[in-house]
């Protein structure tokens, strides 16, 4: 037994000194990128395990249409990546392969497929790993049902949290395991502020800071007493505090849920509750994510690689809606305003409005490519 606490504590002391070199290091300020002032942008286009490169086939075909003029005029390069699939992965076993990572890093943004992460094991999300590497700080996911007044949008850090340490616990065979949760002072301040200068910039007179600071006394609890701290810089907006228990039952209280407007919460409980807030809209499928940086962004689907689909051959039946929001983000994000409001019109009336061709994930709706062809034809 004391072998094993002997390698625990030499372990923790290792992933302590780490930390603290990540810390110092986002203490340094990195000025973010401007996209209205670069003369190339590149894309980077990621399949991905299972639906992925069903869903992902059709949003190139997308942003084809969307950008064909910035494309023509060699503004903007679309960049297709191979080699991030769960069989390239486990046979490396390398979360992100080093070219692939390469490859990626030498993009602008980047739209991406789902990932496969094996349950068990020590081999790290992509997600997780690509977060880290490209320093993607703020996961931003909005959700909107106009027919109830919902408009939210979630501020989920997305570099810490459980999250960064997760596939590096300490374990006891037959005895106890324990991962670590960790919560650092400039990657909290940054999301912060990131959520608090959102709700600035948009007129949005709220912010709720989601934790369980009541329980996870060190970490929520800094985490919480971080967001205040930022909030006081920014008098017209008010703080709340909510614990995430409360506030995933309040997303389906339809008596107060409209109330709501932006939110800062960790890694992990944004996770969770951004999925709950994506069925209230409509499912996961019509989702999409933003993964920001101040160099470097990602943009995906909030949904899995949907395995099942796969193994009982609906794969064509996917619903592309959730990677096109992702597409209209990443379009808005880089600079072309116009052209994304344009397709996020569309895909409100192809999916809100008109519904003339309706994506179920079975073979009784229609199939990926045939609600492709009807975004398109709207533009």
């Amino acid at each position: 037994m004391d072998t094993y606490i002997e390698k625990a504590c030499e372990q923790f002391r290792t992933l302590l000194l780490e930390q603290l070199a990540r810390t110092e290091k986002m203490e340094t300020s990195s000025v973010p990128k401007d996209f209205t002032s670069m003369e190339k942008i590149t894309i980077g286009i990621v399949g991905g395990d299972g639906i992925g490169p069903i869903i992902m086939e059709q949003a190139d075909r997308l942003l084809n249409k969307v950008l064909a003029e910035e494309i023509a005029e060699g503004r903007i390069v679309l960049k297709k990546i191979d080699g991030l699939t769960i069989e390239n992965r486990m046979a490396l076993g390398k979360a992100v392969p080093e070219d692939v990572l390469a490859e990626i890093k030498s993009c602008d943004v980047l739209l991406k497929g789902p990932t496969t992460t094996p349950k068990g094991g020590t081999l790290e999300s992509a997600n997780v790993t690509l977060r880290r590497e490209l320093d993607l700080y703020a996961n931003v996911r909005p959700v909107q049902v106009p027919d109830e007044g919902i408009d939210w949008i979630f501020y989920r850090e997305n570099t810490e949290g459980e999250y960064v340490l997760g596939s590096r616990g300490v374990e006891v065979p037959g005895k106890l395991s324990m991962d670590f949760k960790v919560t650092t002072e400039p990657g909290t301040r940054r999301i912060a502020k990131a959520a608090f200068e959102y709700a600035k910039a948009n007129g949005k007179g709220c912010v709720a800071i989601v934790t369980k600071a009541n329980i996870m006394k060190k970490t929520d609890g800094n985490f919480t007493r971080i967001c205040h701290e930022v909030a006081a810089e920014y008098p017209g907006i008010k703080a709340d505090d909510w614990y995430i228990d409360i506030m995933t039952a309040n997303l389906v209280n339809k008596d107060i849920r409209n109330q709501f407007q932006v939110f800062v919460l960790p890694n992990l409980y944004g996770d969770i509750i951004t999925d709950e807030a994506a069925e209230i809209q409509g499912g996961v499928g019509t989702a999409g994510s933003a993964n920001m940086g101040d160099q470097y962004a990602m943009f995906e689907a909030i949904h899995g690689s949907a395995p099942r689909m796969i193994e009982e051959g609906l794969g064509d039946y996917a619903n592309p809606s959730s990677i096109f929001k992702a597409a209209e983000m990443m379009i808005r994000h880089i600079g072309l305003t116009a052209k994304a409001d344009r397709l996020a019109a569309v895909l409100e009336e192809c999916s809100e409005k008109e519904k003339k061709v309706v994506v179920t994930g079975f073979a009784s709706g229609a199939t990926c490519k045939e609600f492709a062809d009807y975004v398109m034809s709207k533009l």
